[in-house]
Formats: C-alpha cells, sequence, structure tokens
C-alpha cells in the first residue's frame, strides 16, 4: 500500500470549489499523475498529484482539514 503525502502545510480540499464534485472518491481507481485534491497555502492553490497509480484511494484527510508538509492525505491500493 502506498500513500499520498502532503507536500506542503496548508488546507486541504478534495474539490476544486465548494459546488464541484471531488477530484477522487473513497475507493476510486487512480492514475499516477491524477489530480486528488489542492492544498491551500495563503490564498493560493497548489495541486496534489498521485506518484503511482492505484485501484482504490482511502483518504485520510477530510476536506478543508488543515494540514502539515509530510502527513498523509490518503493511502493508495
Amino acid at each position: 500500500m502506498a500513500q499520498i503525502l502532503s507536500p506542503l502545510p496548508g488546507t486541504f480540499y478534495r474539490s476544486a470549489s465548494p459546488d464541484q464534485p471531488p477530484y477522487k472518491a473513497d475507493g476510486d481507481a487512480v492514475s499516477a499523475g491524477d489530480v486528488i485534491g489542492l492544498i491551500e497555502v495563503m490564498k493560493s492553490f497548489h495541486e496534489v498529484r498521485a506518484e503511482t497509480a492505484g485501484t482504490n484511494i482511502r483518504f485520510i484527510a477530510d476536506n478543508e482539514d488543515p494540514i502539515m508538509a509530510g502527513a498523509p492525505i490518503a493511502d493508495l491500493d
């Protein structure tokens, strides 16, 4: 099992805006390079991408959770 880690400290968002669906939902397949969320740092948004492919993503971080750099965002099988 692989983990997707936060590259930056900030606030984690699972979608581009509140009225948009999440980039990925629990149980979705993920390809390497897929955007799985955003980290907001001082009003600047940075995409979080999966580095490896997997058949099942399980989020550890919830939408709008504060997160530290290096903290796990999701598990990937």
